[in-house]
């Protein structure tokens, strides 16, 4: 997968010049998405189906500032997967390498009408990919 490419912007910054976390976040989305798309299960393509994927849990690792107009690249790759819930983990490294952040995002998947979808029995091709995504590396 190629990691997702983020420019940090001047309104992402505090007075101090240095990144708010809260953008960190947004950027996790931003690979998610594009994660996703270059999987071929885009969210285009998963409303299409029907299937809604919130998100149900985060967790965050700030390791050093990021600042404008550093060049983020984000790695999202598949932690876990049980059928119903995936898990991604995110490392965030800026132009020199050097790693700024490290999270993970947890979704379920739902339906039009908010129940659970089983992806395995639902969509096998889809979990069968996310199956085969998963890494041991934390």
């Amino acid at each position: 997968m190629t990691p997702y490419k983020h420019i940090v912007q001047y309104y992402e910054t505090d007075k101090m010049g240095i990144t708010h976390h809260s953008n960190y976040i947004r950027w996790m989305e931003e690979a998610r998405i594009d994660f996703l798309k270059q999987l071929g299960w885009g969210y285009e393509k998963l409303e299409e189906e029907g299937i809604f994927s919130p998100v149900t849990a985060i967790d965050c690792k700030y390791k050093a500032n990021t600042t404008f107009p550093d060049e983020i690249s984000i790695t999202v790759s598949v932690s876990a997967f049980q059928g119903a819930i995936l898990k991604l983990q995110y490392v965030m490294t800026n132009q020199n390498g050097q790693i700024v952040f490290e999270g993970h995002s947890e979704h379920c998947f739902l339906n039009a009408q908010g129940r659970i979808i089983r992806m395995n029995r639902a969509y096998p091709e889809f979990s069968k990919l996310l199956s085969s995504l998963i890494t041991t590396e934390q």
